[in-house]
C-alpha cells in the first residue's frame, strides 16, 4: 500500500521503510516496549509503552535524520548540513552527522533550554542561537544553507526522513503482532506519516490515532479543509508537537492513512507525564506524552491491544518542575484551605497534628493575625497542602471539621 503519490509528494511505500531500517541496524536502538498495568486497567484491553524517549538522544529523531544525511551525494556531504530546532531535531542531526563524518550547524531559538544546546553541542554539531521563536530560526538556517550551500535537514517534511521515523512502526508490528490501536503524538507529523505506511501496508486493520495539543492542533483544520493550514500562534507546552502547519509530505500521508487526529488539553498532557513518571518510572516530554493523555481523556475510545508511542524523553528540569506541579494540581492532589481558629498558645501545632494523622503533606502555610474581619481572639491560616488524590482531599477536610475547625474556603 502507498499513498497516492503527486508532482509535489513522491510516493513512500513499504520498501522505503525496510530500506530504512537497515541502514538503521546497529545505529538506532530498537526501543523497549513496555506494559502499563494501569492504563491497561482505564481501557480495559492491554496497553504497552513504545519508549522511543529511551532512545539515542532521546527522541526518535535520530532515526530519520539519519537516514537523510545517509542519502546524501559526497559533494552533499562535502558542504555539510544545517538544521533549525529547538531540542529533539537538533540531537538527532547533530549525532547522525557525526556518526555518518559530516560536519553540521545547528540554529537553535536563543531560549533554547541549556541541557539540550548543551547536548547538541556535545553529539558535535556547531550551535549558533537565533530567533526568539522556532519560525525565525528556520529561516536563519535557510538563509544559511543558501549562503553557504550546505544541505538544509528538515526535521518532519522529506520522504527520507518519515521513511527513517516508519521504523517505529515496524518494530511495533514485530514486538506486538496483536495490536489493534497504535496512538502516536502529531507535531509536524514526519512520526504518524512513517508509522501509517509501514504499518497499513501490511496490517491496514490497525487502527492509527494521532494525538495534538489543544493550542497547537493545526491538523483538524487542515484536514477540513483538504490542504495543509497555518495557525497564528500556537501554544503548548509540548514544544515537540508545537508545529504551526503540517508538512506537505505528511499531510498526504496522514489524510489517507491516519484513521482519526485527536486534541489533548495541557491539563491532560500534565496528569500524563505525571503518570508516566509515578506509573511507569520513564522521564517522558509533554509531547511524548501526549499518546498517554489521550487514552486518559477518553480510555473506552481505543480497541485493544495498544500500543502508545512515547516519541521523546528530553525534557528541561525547570520545565519538568512546573510540568509536575500542574499535573498534580489537575490530578487533584493538591487542596488549598483557609481556616479560622482560636488564636492562643499551641493551635498551630496542634492543627499540624491533626494534619499529620490525616496524611497530608503541608506545602505552605499562611498565618494571618491583622485582618479587620477577624475577632480579638480569632486567627486565620492559609494551609497548602499535597494530598493523595480528590478522595483524600475530601477526607482531609472532613477529618478537620470532625476536630472542630471552622473551614471557611
Amino acid at each position: 500500500m502507498m499513498f497516492r503519490a503527486t508532482a509535489r509528494h513522491p510516493a513512500l511505500i513499504l520498501d522505503d521503510v525496510r530500506g530504512a531500517q537497515k541502514m538503521l541496524s546497529g545505529v538506532a536502538r530498537v526501543t523497549a516496549l513496555e506494559g502499563s498495568r494501569h492504563l491497561t486497567e482505564l481501557v480495559g484491553a492491554p496497553v504497552h509503552l513504545k519508549c522511543e524517549n529511551l532512545q539515542r538522544t532521546g527522541s526518535f529523531k535520530l532515526r530519520g535524520a539519519y537516514v537523510r544525511i545517509s542519502g546524501l551525494t559526497p559533494v552533499e556531504r562535502a558542504a555539510g548540513v544545517v538544521a533549525a530546532s529547538a531540542g529533539n531535531h537538533a540531537q538527532g542531526v547533530a549525532l547522525a552527522s557525526t556518526l555518518l563524518g559530516v560536519r553540521s550547524t545547528v540554529f537553535m531559538p536563543v531560549g533554547a533550554p541549556l541541557p539540550k544546546v548543551a547536548a547538541t553541542q556535545e553529539y558535535g554539531a556547531e550551535v549558533r542561537l537565533h530567533g526568539q521563536v522556532v519560525d525565525e530560526t528556520l529561516a536563519a538556517a535557510q538563509q544559511y544553507a543558501e549562503e553557504t550551500g550546505a544541505v538544509f535537514i528538515h526535521p518532519f517534511d522529506h520522504p527520507d526522513i518519515i521513511a527513517g521515523q516508519g521504523t517505529v512502526g515496524l518494530e511495533i508490528l514485530e514486538q506486538c503482532p496483536e495490536v489493534r490501536t497504535i496512538v502516536v503524538g502529531i507535531g509536524g507529523g514526519g512520526l504518524a506519516a512513517g508509522i501509517a505506511v509501514a504499518v497499513k501496508a501490511l496490517r491496514p486493520d490497525i487502527r492509527i490515532v494521532g494525538v495534538q495539543a489543544e493550542g497547537a492542533a493545526a491538523y483538524p483544520p487542515s484536514l477540513a479543509a483538504g490542504r495543509p493550514v497555518s495557525l497564528d500562534n500556537p501554544v503548548t507546552m509540548a514544544d515537540g508537537i508545537k508545529v504551526g502547519r503540517p508538512g506537505d509530505i505528511p499531510f498526504a500521508v496522514i489524510e489517507e492513512l491516519v484513521d482519526e487526529v485527536r486534541t489533548v488539553t495541557e491539563n491532560e498532557l500534565s496528569s500524563a507525564l505525571l503518570l508516566c513518571l509515578e506509573r511507569a518510572k520513564l522521564v517522558v516530554e509533554p509531547a511524548g506524552a501526549s499518546p498517554v493523555a489521550a487514552l486518559l481523556s477518553d480510555p473506552k475510545a481505543f480497541r485493544g491491544p495498544v500500543v502508545a508511542v512515547l516519541s521523546g524523553g528530553n525534557v528541561d528540569p525547570l520545565l519538568m518542575q512546573r510540568v509536575l506541579r500542574h499535573g498534580m494540581s489537575a490530578a487533584g492532589r493538591y487542596l488549598s484551605l483557609r481556616l479560622r481558629l482560636t488564636d492562643r498558645p499551641g493551635a498551630l501545632a496542634t492543627l499540624l497534628a491533626a494534619l499529620t494523622v490525616a496524611d497530608a503533606n503541608v506545602l505552605d502555610i499562611g498565618h494571618v493575625r491583622t485582618d479587620p474581619r477577624l475577632g480579638l481572639t480569632e486567627v486565620e491560616v492559609d494551609l497548602h497542602l499535597e494530598t493523595k488524590g480528590p478522595r483524600h482531599c475530601e477526607e482531609v477536610e472532613a477529618a478537620l471539621r470532625r476536630d472542630g475547625y471552622q473551614v471557611i474556603g
